[in-house]
Parts: structure tokens; sequence; C-alpha cells
């Protein structure tokens, strides 16, 4: 499957830090019945992640808010732990930016945006891109051609586009 406008996300049990540690939680119990901002990024601290894609939500999170959209969620084929560092090194976590771990890239290859770079170390790892998704359908995808850009995939147009 290669993800498409108007598709329905699969379930995905994906990880985050609580309290004791890592946590499952179930991505379409974040989905039901909800507007929801999904952002994919290659890998957690790398250059254009941490530079451009990232602050572009942290910027876009009020007018998001403001546009009906419930959750932001960032997803990144990286483990609990460094996504939850990368989320306080950011200021995401202090945002509201919901920072998730597709540990083993499941849910990234159900969708179809996996990719593999090994001279530059990423093994299965997501491609960029930013979906805006209403009760588990996506109405909005934006993909990036090259992970290294971050432009259509990036908050301020994935407003825009929701703000028609």
């Amino acid at each position: 499957m290669t993800l498409n406008v108007g598709d329905k996300l699969p379930d995905a049990n994906l990880l985050r830090m609580g309290a004791e540690g890592p946590e499952s939680v179930s991505l379409s119990s974040l989905l039901a019945g909800r507007n929801v901002v999904i952002f994919a990024v290659p890998a957690a601290f790398s250059g254009t992640c941490t530079t451009a894609h990232v602050p572009s939500y942290i910027r876009s999170k009020p007018a998001l808010d403001q546009a009906g959209v419930d959750d932001v969620i960032c997803i990144a084929v990286n483990d609990p732990f460094v996504m939850s560092a990368w989320a306080e090194s950011t200021g995401a976590a202090d945002a509201g930016l919901l920072m998730l771990s597709d540990a083993q890239s499941e849910f990234t290859k159900a969708v179809g945006m996996d990719f593999t770079a090994p001279p530059v170390g990423l093994i299965n790892r997501s491609k960029r891109y930013g979906a805006y998704v209403v009760d588990g359908e996506v109405k909005i995808l934006h993909i990036e051609e090259n992970p290294g850009i971050c432009d259509t995939s990036a908050g301020e147009a994935i407003l825009e586009a929701i703000q028609g």
C-alpha cells in the first residue's frame, strides 16, 4: 500500500514515553472521531527534521488548534527514548506536539512510506510527509520528493491546505 488521500490509516501500536517509561499507544485511538495532523520525519535529531520540520509545527500549532485540529503528531522510526529527548530539546513537548516512535517501522512500511539510504545510515526510515487526517481518513497528504527538504510537508503548508 502506498498512502493516498482517501485512505483509512491502519491501526498501529506506536510508542511514547510515559511516567513509568515506554508505553504503547494505539494510533486508531488517537484518530477516532478526531481531526489530526500527522507529520513524519526520516530521523530525530537530524538537520532538516530539527531545524525546519519540527519548528514549523511548533510555529503553526496555535493556528492549527484554531482551525479545529485536535492533535499534532510526529512519527519517526526512532526509539521512544530518542523521541522524548528530541521533543524536550526542540521544545516540541512544551508546544504540545505528540512525538511517537515507530521503532520497528511497522506503521511506516504498512503505509508505504519507508525508504532506505545506507550511505547515510538511514535504514527502513520514513519519508518526510505531512497529512491531515479526519476520523482516521487521509484528507490532505503532502509528501516531499527529497527527505532533506521540508516545504510542502511543513506546518504552514498543511495549515494553508486545511484552510483551503
